[in-house]
């Protein structure tokens, strides 16, 4: 089931989630761990981004010398182009423009903002947060704006929480320019056309930490929150403006170790026998209605010895080796669509999986990678 937080996100365009620098920090250490060099001499840009509130750019501010980063850019969106329908017009003024020269009562609320840091601004002998330089944008800055466009094809690596209700086009905006990206987005959006195609043909895949899991976001004063979320917040040790959202995870084309651990698997027969899962234990890989594929509910299930196609849970992509097994399609209820699913539909009924005429939630179709090579 949709995430309640993420589904209320979409309707009213609340797309105001900050990320925890505990997050930012375990994801990026992971790329760092496979290869040192990930960031350096690179110019990263951080779209969507307010440094008065996000963490992203206080992140690799505080962390620009360490990384050996050549340039940090972050671009905000205009307060006034944020307000969504059940949102109140609650702006604060944030200390960076208060303090600054620059400060325009006229554009505060109407234009973006862009951040530069490439240089010892203040003679301190170091680069860090407070050689942020900053100005206003021509326009709102909208991430699809030729604006910010023009900014982006500058850059080498993107990173951010982009809008969740805009996450197709904004996966569509990194990836139309070949940049490399590190992005968070929900575990659903898997079953996006827009995105498992590119998952298919391994141009972005699921990054390292927080995958499918809770993670905790800060709001701006005034959001609606769910008393549920917010209280699973506080028990997460986030109490005041924070929400909790489930099933979150970070998307990205930038390689990491995890992503190439190879699965320790069982054959067919050991997990009919000794698999701790009752499910898999009797109902011995049943085959779809409507396609020549077997079923495997558990990614820990999937047998090691089985030739044909497997359909196996969305949640594998946090498994999935591409040295082990090939992705053939994907098995979803939004209906038939032979480029995505990827085998012929053999049914004559509901396009989604069928088991016994029992509808089954989305499958990632796979096969062992050493079919291909045999």
């Amino acid at each position: 089931m949709a995430n309640v937080t993420l589904t209320k996100a979409k309707n009213t365009k609340n797309d105001e989630f900050y990320t925890q620098y505990i997050d930012i920090q375990k994801e990026m250490n992971a790329y760092l761990e496979y290869n040192p060099d990930t960031f350096r001499d690179k110019i990263v840009l951080l779209p969507c981004d307010d440094p008065e509130w996000s963490n992203f750019t206080k992140f690799f501010a505080q962390n620009f010398e360490r990384f050996g980063l050549k340039k940090l850019i972050s671009t905000s969106y205009a307060p006034k182009s944020k307000l969504g329908k059940y949102k109140k017009d609650y702006y604060q003024l944030t200390l960076f423009e208060s303090e600054s020269p620059k400060f325009d009562e006229k554009k505060t609320k109407t234009h973006g903002k862009i951040f530069i840091l490439d240089r010892d601004d203040n003679h301190s002998g170091k680069i860090d947060i407070n050689d942020l330089q900053w100005n206003y944008l021509e326009g709102d800055g909208d991430f699809r704006s030729d604006e910010v466009k023009k900014i982006r094809d500058e850059a080498d690596i993107i990173i951010t929480n982009p809008p969740f209700s805009l996450f197709r086009e904004f996966v569509e905006w990194v990836i139309e320019t070949e940049k490399k990206f590190i992005i968070i987005g929900n575990q659903n959006a898997i079953t996006y056309k827009e995105v498992f195609t590119h998952i298919k043909y391994n141009k972005m895949w699921i990054g390292a930490s927080s995958s499918g899991k809770d993670m905790v976001f800060e709001v701006p004063e005034g959001t609606e929150v769910s008393v549920k979320d917010k209280e699973k917040a506080a028990k997460m040790g986030y109490v005041g403006n924070y929400t909790r959202m489930g099933n979150c995870l970070w998307f990205t084309n930038l390689e990491h170790g995890r992503r190439h651990q190879p699965l320790q698997l069982m054959s067919m027969e050991d997990n009919i026998k000794f698999s701790k899962h009752k499910q898999v234990r009797e109902n011995k890989y049943p085959k779809y209605d409507n396609y020549d594929a077997i079923d495997i509910p558990f990614t820990d299930a999937i047998p090691n010895d089985y030739k044909g196609v497997m359909g196996v849970p969305i949640t594998f992509l946090d498994k999935y080796n591409p040295e082990q097994f090939r992705i053939v399609g994907l098995l979803a209820s939004a209906g038939y669509d032979p480029f995505i699913v990827g085998i012929p539909f053999k049914g004559d009924r509901l396009a989604c999986p069928l088991i016994n005429g029992a509808r089954i939630y989305a499958r990632i179709l796979i096969q062992w990678k050493l079919d291909e090579d045999s």
